[in-house]
């Protein structure tokens, strides 16, 4: 092979690893706004709507609850008929929902079609990062990933500025309206998009039954792995939504109108780019554990000094630190997760933990609305977040095996 083959053959891998990364991560993206969205239409609801703390923390769980379906599901499926299939039927089923909702008069029915968009979201997320991890030369997967992952803040911040200039304006069924449709060109874009290579020659993982699948994660081989992941997977969902979801809301309890509020809510979701970009920087230098333990203990502090912040510098700062550090996170777990199970069982084995992990989305936010209805002060729920937190990173430390450069089976 001459130096000049080496060469060539090397730019079709970047083009092809770089369209890949595109495609996926434009989804990706508009996945995140969605979810963004959600956050601040909340706080537009519990005002229009005249809702409870404990309905509007409804909101938020019914969101998890069917992404905890779509994830087992559809990750199930991804092992029987194949990465890309499904990622185009998860982006269909949440376009749908999305834009439906827009046009809802009840909280039972804006709950119901939450519930199909979360089992879109929910499918698409952990096939999403496997098909990348499946498809990315072993010394720069995790690094892609954690790319892959950034688009999610992209989204966020898009959700924040629609949030901003739009809700206040034309209201909040505007709002969703804009993030259902961009997803169309999502699925134009899908279309054209190859199916995991190690999928595609893994014949045996289609005559496999679903009950196999599942027994084999539980395996003596696996159990380690499968355990470290549901007790991680559980501890930041569980975090990240009764956390984030609320923000808006936390603003205006801490005086600041709604307006004011989407404002600082921005510049908090700014602080997610950087976190995503050194997460991907350090995770191949240092490892996946690394990145995982320092940016979760990072989130549980900043968390903490969030809640129990007096002054608008301390609360800006905190939250833009539990945006670095927190998203940062988010970007190594989805790196790490396909990388513990092979090709035959990795949709299953990514699918399982992160439906785990949305039960504990469904609790984050109902407790949030709970303890404030209950009475309790934002620091105490915070504190609560932080030691769930504590939890994932002993998990982490103790029951995780790095996998940095690992070639996967």
């Amino acid at each position: 092979m001459t130096a000049n083959t080496v060469t060539t053959n090397k730019v079709q891998q970047s083009i092809s690893r770089n369209k890949l990364l595109g495609v996926a991560g434009v989804g990706w993206l508009f996945d995140a706004m969605d979810v963004g969205i959600l956050s601040f239409v909340i706080a537009a609801l519990a005002v229009e709507w005249g809702l409870t703390p404990s309905q509007a923390g409804w909101i938020g769980s019914i969101n998890s609850i069917g992404m905890a379906v779509g994830a087992l599901i559809f990750g199930v499926l991804a092992d029987k008929v194949g990465r890309k299939q499904i990622f185009m039927w998860t982006l269909v089923l949440f376009s749908i929902a999305s834009g439906l909702s827009a046009f809802t008069t009840t909280l039972f029915a804006f709950m119901a079609l939450r519930f199909l968009v979360g089992m879109g979201l929910g499918g698409e997320l952990p096939v999403a990062s496997t098909l990348v991890s499946e498809s990315v030369e072993a010394k720069e997967r995790g690094r892609v990933v954690v790319l892959l992952e950034s688009f999610w803040a992209a989204g966020w911040l898009i959700a924040a500025l629609i949030s901003y200039f739009v809700i206040p304006t034309w209201g909040w069924r505007i709002a969703l309206l804009l993030t259902a449709i961009p997803a169309v060109y999502a699925i134009y874009l899908r279309w054209h998009l190859p199916d995991s290579p190690q999928f595609v020659v893994k014949a045996e993982s289609k005559k496999r039954s679903v009950v196999q699948n599942i027994q084999e994660v539980w395996s003596k081989k696996y159990v380690r792995s499968t355990l470290m992941l549901w007790v991680l997977w559980f501890t930041v969902v569980f975090s990240y939504y009764g956390m984030f979801l609320w923000l808006p809301s936390v603003m205006v309890s801490k005086g600041f109108d709604m307006i004011t509020s989407f404002k600082y809510v921005l510049i908090m979701t700014l602080a997610q780019l950087p976190g995503y970009f050194t997460a991907a920087w350090f995770i191949e230098k240092f490892g996946r554990k690394f990145v995982l333990v320092s940016y979760l203990i990072g989130t549980a502090v900043s968390a903490f000094i969030f809640g129990n912040a007096e002054t608008m510098v301390v609360l800006l700062t905190s939250g833009m630190f539990l945006s670095f550090f927190n998203l940062g996170a988010w970007g190594a777990l989805y790196a790490y997760t396909p990388e513990q199970y092979p090709a035959i069982i990795r949709g299953t084995g990514a699918g399982m933990a992160a439906a785990v992990g949305r039960i504990g989305g469904i609790f984050g936010p109902l407790l949030v609305g709970y303890l404030l209805t209950a009475g309790y002060d934002i620091g105490f729920i915070f504190a609560i977040f932080c030691g769930a937190i504590v939890i994932g990173v002993v998990g982490v430390i103790f029951l995780g095996q790095e996998t940095k450069q690992m070639e996967l089976d």
